[in-house]
């Protein structure tokens, strides 16, 4: 007889399923933001890895936030653009009154909360899809996969004929 309190190991993934859709919940917000600004008392308080891949930020703040840094979105940020294409947002922020520019990839955040309101969510920073290895040369690129030769003769005008 089995255990019933145990729950069977999923071959879907599920929790990764839930963890993209809650970071849609953050670009919605943000672009929201970016078009219409904040309403009333919204604020946003968006903590990310800074080292993850994608992320660019002057080096004077990646040298005091070497792993993670939390941001506040409130009353003074500009330019503020959500790219869902590139899957990361830029945004300008004061810092000690100097400004700067930061991109941010959604894989990387680990938290987002909008404390007017009580709403928050944290994150896993998501890691950076592998790409394959690439041959190193056109030979072993070659060499790799088979060719195959089309001929283009049955494509080519012939001359017209009197």
């Amino acid at each position: 007889m089995s255990d019933s309190s145990t729950r069977p190991e999923s071959l879907l993934p599920y929790a990764l399923w839930t963890e993209e859709a809650l970071r849609a919940v953050v670009q919605d917000a943000l672009s929201h933001a970016a078009k219409h600004g904040l309403p009333g008392e919204h604020h946003f308080y968006i903590t990310f890895r800074t080292d993850h891949p994608g992320v660019a930020m002057p080096g004077h703040l990646r040298a005091r936030y070497p792993q993670e840094m939390t941001v506040v979105m409130q009353h003074k940020f500009w330019d503020l653009v959500v790219d869902r294409g590139a899957g990361s947002f830029s945004v300008g922020l004061s810092f000690g009154g100097v400004p700067a520019m930061l991109t941010v990839p959604f894989a990387a955040l680990t938290a987002f909360a909008d404390p007017s309101v009580r709403f928050g969510l944290r994150f896993q920073a998501m890691p950076v899809q592998e790409a394959a290895p690439q041959p190193e040369t056109a030979a072993a690129a070659a060499a790799a996969e088979p060719s195959q030769v089309v001929s283009l003769d049955s494509f080519r005008r012939r001359p017209a004929r009197d």
